[in-house]
């Protein structure tokens, strides 16, 4: 069983890094950014690939609990070292600090020499089933879960980040960007806690823990793909570029915008009188040229505003002429609603009507 799910593993990860290697747009070659996170990720499943073809070669797992686990936890260090710096590229532009480079390699420096140097202490083979060498170890395996959390926690952080700035700039919810960069989060982060608990477990419990790592890799895998080839790294580019020149015009014009409020509000009251809100797929770059103000005192305005947020001042007022609408017009069908507010499909508006309004629309009109 254990030697199938290995031979698996091989073939699993030796597609998924040809794929990344050989399947992709020529544009990507371009993006230095994004051609960089794509080397990294495949270099962390080639690394992931080779250590099961090790395990599954050898039979380390058939020597003994312990064999495998050395040869895990110096494969899974520089894995989960390059698939998380892929994550952190994308996230910050290529913006990495030398640090964050260097976490990976000292943890296995780190990791390594402990179980090196318990390993000579007591006079035993690196790879002996000894309780020695298993302390030494589960130690390692700590360290390799401390090294896994703090890069979760920037990821997190710049995760954060970037919804805000889609929010900022879309008229609507486009956090489904980025739940591929959740998994990639979440998936190695949870793995790696469990490994200091789960890595003397044999049987069942390890079956699962082996079918959770594929699952997760797999599915990371694929919507990192989807990512980086279509059109959503570029869409996230312009709400980051846009946050990024609004904070700092921000800092620069403070005062200017304090006095501008009052002209801002009515410009935007007259701008929503004129219900040009119902145009899909607009941001906050067309909605301010419209209005004749600049990026940054729109934002300065919105965040004095109960919406706070481009996407959510923009969803409020279509949500609101939905309500007309559906009171109006009994005969009308949420789609037809839909395209005369604004909403980019039916499934959409039914989805966040009933998340505002906390009912369908359907029950509202009914209702009213």
């Amino acid at each position: 069983m254990v030697e199938n799910m290995q031979f698996t593993a091989v073939m699993l990860m030796a597609l998924m890094t040809v794929a990344l290697a050989f399947w992709m747009p020529r544009r990507v070659n371009y993006d230095h950014v994004v051609n960089r996170s794509r080397w990294l990720m495949a270099s962390g499943l080639a690394l992931l690939g080779l250590q099961f073809a090790l395990q599954y070669h050898y039979g380390f797992r058939a020597q003994g609990v312990t064999q495998a686990v050395f040869v895990n936890l110096l494969f899974f260090i520089p894995c989960a070292v390059l698939i998380s710096l892929s994550v952190l590229n994308l996230q910050r532009q290529g913006r990495i600090r030398l640090c964050e480079y260097l976490l990976g390699p000292v943890t296995w420096v780190v990791a390594a020499g402990i179980m090196v140097t318990v390993g000579q202490m007591n006079g035993c083979q690196l790879m002996s089933n000894t309780p020695e060498m298993r302390n030494a170890e589960m130690i390692a395996s700590v360290c390799y879960a401390a090294m896994q959390l703090y890069y979760a926690y920037l990821e997190t952080l710049e995760l954060r980040r970037m919804r805000l700035a889609l929010a900022n700039y879309y008229d609507r919810e486009r956090s489904n960007l980025l739940n591929w960069m959740r998994w990639s989060v979440g998936v190695p982060t949870v793995l790696a806690l469990m490994a200091p608990i789960l890595i003397y477990l044999q049987g069942v419990i390890l079956t699962v823990y082996a079918l959770m790592l594929f699952v997760g890799l797999f599915y990371m895998w694929l919507q990192f793909i989807g990512y980086i080839r279509t059109n959503a790294a570029r869409r996230m580019r312009e709400a980051e570029e846009n946050e990024e020149e609004v904070i700092s015009s921000e800092m620069q014009s403070e005062e200017i915008v304090n006095d501008e409020l009052p002209r801002i509000a009515e410009t935007a009251e007259r701008w929503v009188a004129e219900e040009k809100y119902r145009s899909s797929g607009i941001t906050i770059k067309t909605v301010a040229a419209e209005m004749g103000v600049h990026r940054y005192e729109l934002t300065a305005w919105l965040k004095t505003t109960e919406h706070g947020q481009f996407s959510s001042w923009i969803t409020y007022n279509r949500i609101e002429a939905a309500k007309q609408l559906l009171k109006q017009h009994g005969d009308w069908s949420n789609e037809a609603v839909a395209q005369a507010c604004g909403f980019s499909t039916r499934n959409y508006f039914q989805t966040v009507f009933k998340k505002e309004v906390g009912m369908t629309p359907s029950e509202y009109q009914q209702n009213n």
